[in-house]
């Protein structure tokens, strides 16, 4: 018998911006209560799935095996509701993918996630984040907040697509009741809570041969991704920041440089290619960002890869095709 496929939301009982969003899909559609899961409470609708954990999820991994082996139902997809923390304090509404793919593997990773591993990207972080900025144009949250992709980072390890939907980045706003609103929206938009019609699905035929981004480059909050993204017919997969791509220089100018930037860029190369199948994976990179054995090396490696590496104008004529 073929297993049910599910999409799951995962909730942090802990985390205000986490409950906030989750409670108004509660409140908004007609859940049915399940049987509790691990103990934590659960609730249905359609073949969306909502687990309530106590507290913080990053280091509970995965959640999509324990769910089906609990249940007998296959995790498809996760979505996390979330907080998000960041030292200037300015509120923000951000999405991202998760994965620490820069840590070497015997590495201890701080903020949860398998090191030196990504999870397959979310094929929903380009059309959301095109949406989330049509969604607040306008309104009070677009004077009051940032809006942003956030590059790849922390945990947890799940085998599934994956995406973060957070609200930034302090106490102060983490509770923001409008925020959570915005975001509990776009969610029950994507997933096609409202009327049936999801955001952000990747079929393996009908979108063959489509380009997916991975940026390579830049600091936390993906300038390039956030602005490539918001072209019609982009898809973005991994978002590697500079700190995420480590370079140790050779002493040998004919050797290539060591670190973990490697594994890193192989890493989320082959979870986005597990995320679109069939998909046409390029790469931009920011030069800035690199030292100029750095940019060889990483063109060398791609190559290597057979992924092309491309500029913001060849990418906007690919789109234009």
């Amino acid at each position: 018998m073929t297993p049910t496929e599910v999409r799951l939301i995962i909730v942090s009982g802990g985390d205000i911006a986490s409950t906030n969003q989750a409670d108004i899909l509660r409140s908004k559609f007609t859940w049915k209560k399940m049987k509790d899961v691990e103990g934590l409470p659960c609730y249905s609708l359609g073949e969306i799935r909502m687990w309530i954990h106590s507290n913080g999820v990053l280091f509970e991994d995965d959640l999509d095996k324990r769910w089906a082996h609990a249940t007998g139902e296959k995790v498809i997809e996760a979505i996390f509701p979330s907080r998000h923390s960041a030292k200037s304090g300015n509120p923000s509404l951000t999405l991202h993918p998760i994965g620490v793919p820069q840590l070497g593997f015997d590495e201890k990773a701080p903020y949860g996630g398998k090191s030196g591993n990504a999870p397959p990207p979310s094929p929903r972080l380009a059309s959301w984040w095109r949406n989330l900025l049509i969604m607040v144009e306008g309104t009070e949250i677009e004077k009051e907040f940032d809006f942003s992709l956030e590059v790849t980072h922390h945990g947890p390890w799940i085998s599934v697509p994956s995406i973060f939907v957070e609200v930034g980045s302090t106490e102060k706003t983490w509770g923001h009741m409008g925020a959570a609103m915005v975001l509990a929206e776009l969610i029950a938009k994507g997933i096609g809570l409202e009327d049936g019609n999801e955001i952000g699905v990747w079929n393996a035929d009908s979108n063959s041969g489509e380009p997916v981004l991975i940026t390579l480059g830049g600091g936390h909050y993906s300038p390039r991704a956030n602005k490539l993204g918001l072209n019609n017919g982009i898809w973005i997969g991994h978002m590697l920041a500079t700190y995420a791509l480590p370079f140790i220089k050779s002493l040998d100018e004919n050797e290539p440089p060591s670190g973990n930037w490697r594994n890193s860029i192989c890493a989320a190369v082959q979870s986005t290619k597990l995320a679109f199948p069939n998909g046409n994976i390029i790469c931009s990179m920011d030069k800035k960002a690199f030292k100029g054995w750095q940019r060889q090396a990483i063109r060398d490696y791609l190559e290597e890869l057979k992924i092309p590496l491309m500029n913001t104008k060849s990418i906007l004529e690919l789109l234009s095709k």
